[in-house]
């Protein structure tokens, strides 16, 4: 066979193109400890595919759910260290970083997810996360509703009051700790893994997460009262290592922004619309579910839990407070 000039040439800039595309082409790692079944991984992969065709395949991001690189602290770690691009995190470790920006923790400083979604809209949102990327590099494109923390029980609450010397299985957070403790409870930091068994046995008599974990963990199997304490509506940060972010172009950086944040509504309509079916639900299993005064809650709050204590600026509370 008669190798041409033209076939050489021909050959070259074909592996050359294959070279440039290939180049061209940025890995990404982005991770998270949810499950594969959760709208915070299949959103993840729908904006990692949606990026890759907006950039026309520049970026080629690979999603890592359910702790495959690390758990949530490790992760953190890992934007730092640069083993990750882009993860999906809790303010508490944000806190870590900026202790400000954990005030978004604080029992009954949002009324309702609209209310938490308005104030990453707001001024006191920009400069809370300004504060964060200042302390720690990392970009925060995104904040996505993760579910309003309610408590379950082996007996009836109606009130604050009905808290005091009630064991309860809080996270180890300071400002999860807040509720409980105002209302006289006595808080116990057991393992998540854990909880089931613990109110299984009755090491615990009560705990308190969204429904839809309630759901998940199957607590309600181990449980007999919902009560509908609404003490925080609890969200998710997408972030973007400073690595990332640096090296990103003006119009690349708004890409990866507007499809974050189209991925965090998509997570938010989800966790709502799952959890008011849950309500119904969960009645239909035999258990009691109670509606109480907030107010009752909110003011034992307020009144016994100081804001110097946990880091926080009570003008960010209030500026939060009043967003309509």
């Amino acid at each position: 066979m008669k190798i041409t000039l033209k076939m050489l040439l021909g050959a070259t800039a074909a592996i050359l193109a294959s070279a440039l595309t290939a180049q061209a082409e940025t890995a990404l790692k982005w991770a998270h400890v949810y499950e594969t079944s959760e709208p915070f991984h299949t959103d993840s992969v729908w904006a990692a595919e949606e990026i890759g065709k907006r950039t026309e395949g520049r970026y080629k991001i690979d999603v890592f759910p359910a702790s495959q690189l690390g758990k949530e602290a490790d992760l953190n770690q890992g934007l730092k260290l640069g083993t990750v691009d882009i993860i999906i995190s809790g303010s508490s470790f944000a806190a870590r970083e900026h202790k400000p920006i954990g005030v978004t923790y604080f029992p009954y400083i949002f009324r309702d997810p609209s209310h938490l979604i308005a104030y990453t809209k707001s001024d006191i949102f920009k400069k809370l996360a300004v504060g964060y990327e200042e302390a720690s590099g990392n970009h925060i494109t995104a904040v996505s509703y993760y579910g309003t923390r309610h408590t379950t029980s082996n007996k009836p609450i109606l009130k604050c009051a009905d808290m005091q010397g009630l064991k309860i299985r809080v996270p180890d957070v300071p400002a999860y700790l807040a509720m409980p403790r105002a209302c006289g409870a006595n808080t116990t930091p057991i393992a998540f893994a854990e909880v089931y068994l613990a109110l299984q046995n009755g090491t615990v008599e009560a705990q308190e997460n969204p429904l839809t974990t309630i759901e998940a963990k199957k607590f309600y199997e181990v449980q007999k009262h919902i009560i509908l304490t609404g003490h925080i509506v609890d969200h998710l940060n997408t972030l973007i290592s400073k690595t990332l972010w640096s090296n990103l172009s003006d119009a690349d950086k708004a890409v990866f922004t507007e499809v974050m944040q189209q991925a965090a509504e998509r997570t938010t309509k989800t966790i709502e619309d799952r959890e008011k079916a849950l309500v119904a639900s969960f009645k239909e299993k035999g258990l009691t579910v109670t509606e109480i005064d907030k107010a009752d809650f909110e003011k034992n709050v307020v009144e016994k839990v100081t804001f110097e204590e946990f880091g926080y600026d009570k003008q960010d509370w209030e500026a939060i407070r009043a967003i309509k």
